[in-house]
């Protein structure tokens, strides 16, 4: 990618923001830079080969009634996969009465019983890897709460199906020769260790695990730890509780002889929170310890720009195991290990993922992008836009490393899919960037971060939700902004002819896609950076309203050469950048054409055109797409353009004489 230098505009903007706690001052490691150390975290997703999740008979089964709350009462070990326990779903019956109960728990593990409502329930019936489905002795009357105990044993399967490796997995980490147990669900596996309902909208209000083990081991889960209860056989039963609405995949546990330790976070506006870190042993703690005393400044940061932490009541912490890469577990995150870009990248789920869940995989972005994005926000923040600028490079570099494929998750039964690095992560990290440029307004972007989560907040929600918050904040549709970067594919690249002749320079942007039949055209602006031969710049802003536009800009000072997409906003490839000589005499473009004031800017029923003096002309307007919309002719007499019929959203005015192109200028529709 090109060379990059932060607008001043944005650096302005950022310092506007509450400023974060200073963090350790030495630069990360390279692979900070390169994703590398974050990306682990898809890459390893890439290991399943399990498809999918419960049949859609099953599931509609599960859809007669809504989790409340669950809680898990097990008995584990840090050295075997064996399970054992109960498990306790409090749910509330539809509006159907309900005589079944249908939940999932993998084939392999024995059913003892299962208690409803103080009566145990009988003709248990097993399909597949895990549909189990329990007949009532009495019904549930509809829109009723109810108690389902579940007693099971077993020993979790051992195949890499989970979205990292195992749903629990046990293991001795090769640096540190400690053996953990640890779970990862996401994105279908939770069934594999316990019983549940795998249905992303179905939060819990509330959960509790509680693990009995050795006494020699902590266990980390979700939430915060009551209390530990010593128990016979030198066994402690360590209890914790969240009051958070939680999704199944969320829930967590981590075994291991652990040791702790314990730092803080003190964000603006909210109580100091508790951040704490099981690691391996006291030699892991010292390695790792300035890595993880950056936690504080991040949980800081990114509760001044996007809110407050959500789980700020409880705590936040990290769990080490050998996992290859990281999992945002609710307030609990297991890691691998401590670099800047994984602990910040786990960190950010917990608003974007966690807080806010995708309501669908294919929606998976909404998680990933957003916690990519938090990398470059950490980086450029707390290290510097020159380092931000590396992440970035490598960010647009994969996402363009093949020409096609969507944000949008077409088959969310390839698990590999759903965490596919390149477009889940990187190109959806740079959709998140290209909001940013679309707003022109960093205050507004913000705050639409901020309104999205308060607005969803314990819940699920889909992009298309997100696109009505950034509507909000643009003031008008973004339709076209997600047709392109959510559901199309590829990017634009952009070739480029310029001149400068007359105290005018005249340039000439040609658009072409990597994925013309799928996604066409890619409506942006685009901007254009002008160095002149004393070495200094300007930078301007203009429409790509359609494949090929011209524009000529008033300026006088020499220029040695043009940058497209300077500071680096746009996924896009760069084609030549020459100066043509014949672009005057080619184009239609006058040497009275300049770009016109309009007022009221954002409009309704009517658009001034200031200091119109060309006697007579055709206004032609066009909208995000490039389609022609409205023309109407317009007189000095009476420079008004009426855009009542107009849709609300961005438009781009074009004033036609008989020689050509008089005058152009940008304005918004906004809604009444």
């Amino acid at each position: 990618m090109r060379p990059f230098l932060y607008a001043l505009t944005l650096v302005g903007l950022l310092r506007c923001l509450p400023a974060a706690a200073q963090l350790p001052a030495y630069p990360p490691a390279a692979a900070d830079l390169n994703g590398a150390a974050a990306e682990a975290c898809a890459q390893t997703h890439n290991r399943v080969a399990r498809p999918a999740y419960a049949s859609l008979s099953h599931r509609q089964k599960m859809a007669r009634y809504d989790v409340t709350y669950y809680k898990l009462d097990l008995d584990l070990t840090n050295t075997t996969r064996a399970v054992s326990g109960a498990v306790t779903i409090r749910a509330r019956t539809g509006a159907q009465p309900l005589d079944s109960l249908a939940f999932e728990l993998y084939s392999t593990y024995a059913i003892d019983s299962v208690v409803v409502n103080g009566r145990r329930s009988a003709g248990l019936r097993r399909v597949g890897m895990g549909d189990v489905t329990v007949g009532l002795t009495q019904p549930v009357a509809p829109n009723t709460l109810f108690n389902a105990l579940i007693y099971y044993r077993g020993t979790a399967p051992n195949g890499n199906s989970a979205a990292i490796g195992n749903a629990l997995d046990t293991r001795t980490d090769p640096t540190y020769g400690v053996s953990t147990t640890w779970s990862l669900s996401e994105p279908y596996n939770a069934y594999e260790w316990w019983p549940c309902k795998q249905v992303l909208t179905d939060k819990a209000d509330s959960s509790d695990v509680w693990v009995s083990t050795a006494a020699t081991n902590k266990v980390g889960s979700n939430g915060v730890l009551q209390k530990s209860t010593p128990l016979p056989n030198n066994r402690v039963r360590h209890e914790w509780k969240s009051r958070h609405p939680i999704d199944y995949y969320l829930i967590s546990v981590a075994v291991g002889p652990y040791v702790e330790y314990v730092n803080y976070a003190n964000p603006t506006g909210g109580p100091r929170i508790p951040i704490v870190n099981y690691l391996y042993n006291q030699k892991a703690l010292n390695d790792q310890r300035t890595e993880i005393d950056r936690t504080p400044g991040f949980i800081e940061y990114f509760s001044d720009i996007v809110g407050l932490y959500p789980f700020a009541n409880e705590k936040y912490g990290h769990c080490m195991a050998p996992i290859g890469g990281g999992m945002e577990h609710q307030t609990m995150t297991t890691q691998y290990g401590f670099t800047f870009t994984l602990t910040a990248h786990e960190l950010m789920h917990q608003w974007f993922g966690n807080n806010v869940t995708c309501g669908a995989w294919e929606d998976i972005w909404l998680n990933e992008g957003f916690a990519s994005y938090g990398e470059y926000l950490a980086l450029n923040q707390l290290i510097g836009s020159a380092t931000a600028l590396s992440w970035m490079n490598q960010a647009h570099t994969s996402a363009m490393s093949q020409p096609g494929g969507s944000v949008f998750v077409p088959d969310t039964t390839n698990v590999s899919r759903i965490f596919n690095s390149r477009l889940s992560y990187k190109k959806g990290a740079a959709v998140v960037h290209m909001l940013r440029y679309l707003l022109n307004d960093d205050v507004k972007f913000f705050r639409a971060l901020r309104t999205y989560q308060s607005t969803y907040a314990g819940r699920t929600a889909r992009t298309r939700d997100l696109q009505r918050v950034f509507e909000q904040e643009a003031g008008r549709s973004l339709q076209y902004f997600f047709d392109q970067w959510f559901r199309g594919e590829g990017y634009p690249t952009f070739s480029v002819r310029w001149n400068q002749a007359g105290g005018l320079v005249y340039l000439q942007n040609t658009e072409t896609t990597s994925m013309p039949t799928v996604t066409s055209f890619f409506a942006t602006d685009v901007d254009y950076r002008l160095t002149f031969t004393d070495g200094t710049t300007r930078t301007i802003r203009l429409p790509q309203y359609q494949p090929v536009v011209s524009a000529a800009v008033a300026e006088s000072r020499p220029i040695s050469s043009i940058t497209v997409d300077p500071d680096q906003w746009l996924l896009n490839g760069t084609g030549p950048i020459t100066r043509d000589n014949a672009l005057v005499t080619s184009t239609r473009l006058g040497a009275n054409e300049a770009t016109i004031t309009v007022y009221p800017n954002p409009c309704q029923d009517q658009l001034r055109l200031a200091d119109f003096s060309g006697g007579r002309a055709t206004a032609e307007v066009t909208d995000a797409t490039g389609r022609v919309v409205l023309r109407q002719p317009i007189t000095s007499a009476a420079p008004v353009l009426y855009t009542a019929a107009l849709a609300p959203g961005i438009y781009h005015l074009r004033l036609l004489g008989q020689e050509g192109l008089i005058a152009q200028a940008r304005f918004v529709r906004a809604a009444e």
